[in-house]
C-alpha cells in the first residue's frame, strides 16, 4: 500500500463539462503552491519542493464507461472511489487527482472523484478549500456563499428564568440546571486534558515505527476525539500544515 488518501465523491447535476472544469482547476486549485508540489528525499526525511512543471491533464482522468456502469451505475461509481483508496499514485507529480465518471446514477447525472494524498490536507481543510474554490455558472466572478446556519430553539437552547408566580422550586429546578451544566463542562475538560497528557494510542497500522528501537511507537502527543476515515492504506507521509506554503 502506498499512502494514505482523501477520496472525495461529489455528484453533479448536469453532464461533465470538461472544459469547465479543467479551467476552474487551473485557476483555483492548482495555483496553490502545496498542489505544485511533490516530496523529495532529503537527509533521509521527506519534505516539499515545487515540482518543475504542473500539467494538468496528468491529474485529469475521464474513466471509460464500463459495462457495469449500465446494469448498476450506482455500484460502478462506488467500487471506482473505493480502488482509489488503495491504488498508487505516481510520486513524481503533485499527489491529487479528480476523476470524472460521465453517466447517470441514481443521485446525480455525473460523477466527479477528488483524491488527494492525506498529506497535502486533512479532510476538513479540503472542503474548505474545494468550497472556496468554486464558483457561480452564472457570475464566474462571484464568490461562493454557505447557507446561513439553521436557527436553534427548543428548551435544549434556552433556559427562562422562572416567573415570580412560580413556585421556589422551578426557580430551584432552574439553579440547579446551570449547576449540572457546569459540573458537566468541568468533568469534560478534566477527563480531556488528562487524555491529552498521560493517555497513549493504541497500536495500529497508522501508528509511527518507533525508529529508536525501544518498542513502544506512540505518537509523542497523543490525540483525543473522533476520527472519520475516509479511506485507508498504510505508509504514512508527514503530515502538511494547512496553510498555502
Amino acid at each position: 500500500m502506498d499512502g494514505i488518501y482523501i477520496v472525495v465523491t461529489m455528484g453533479l447535476g448536469v453532464p461533465l463539462n470538461l472544459a469547465a472544469f479543467r479551467a476552474g482547476i487551473g485557476s483555483q486549485l492548482a495555483r496553490y503552491p502545496r498542489f505544485q508540489s511533490i516530496q523529495v528525499i532529503k537527509n533521509d526525511k521527506p519534505h516539499w519542493v515545487l515540482a518543475p512543471a504542473l500539467n494538468l491533464e496528468d491529474h485529469i482522468i475521464v474513466v471509460p464507461t464500463s459495462p457495469d456502469a449500465a446494469s448498476d451505475p450506482d455500484k460502478a461509481v462506488e467500487d471506482y472511489a473505493a480502488s482509489l483508496s488503495t491504488a498508487p499514485m505516481d510520486r513524481s507529480r503533485p499527489l491529487w487527482e479528480f476523476h470524472f465518471l460521465d453517466f447517470p446514477t441514481s443521485e446525480a447525472t455525473s460523477t466527479a472523484v477528488l483524491r488527494v494524498h492525506h498529506s497535502l490536507a486533512d479532510g476538513m481543510s479540503l472542503l474548505t478549500l474545494l468550497m472556496a474554490s468554486t464558483r457561480s455558472a452564472a457570475d464566474p466572478s462571484r464568490l461562493p456563499a454557505m447557507p446561513a446556519p439553521p436557527a436553534r430553539s427548543g428548551n435544549i437552547y434556552a433556559r427562562p428564568r422562572p416567573s415570580r408566580s412560580q413556585s421556589g422550586l422551578a426557580f430551584a429546578a432552574w439553579v440547579w440546571s446551570f449547576v449540572v451544566l457546569a459540573w458537566h463542562t468541568v468533568v469534560d475538560v478534566t477527563l480531556f486534558v488528562a487524555i491529552i497528557m498521560f493517555a497513549r494510542d493504541p497500536h495500529t497500522l497508522f501508528m509511527r515505527a518507533d525508529v529508536s528501537g525501544g518498542g513502544g511507537g506512540d505518537l509523542a502527543a497523543p490525540y483525543a476525539g473522533v476520527v472519520y476515515l475516509i479511506c485507508m492504506t498504510s505508509a504514512p507521509l508527514p503530515s502538511a500544515p494547512n496553510d498555502e506554503g
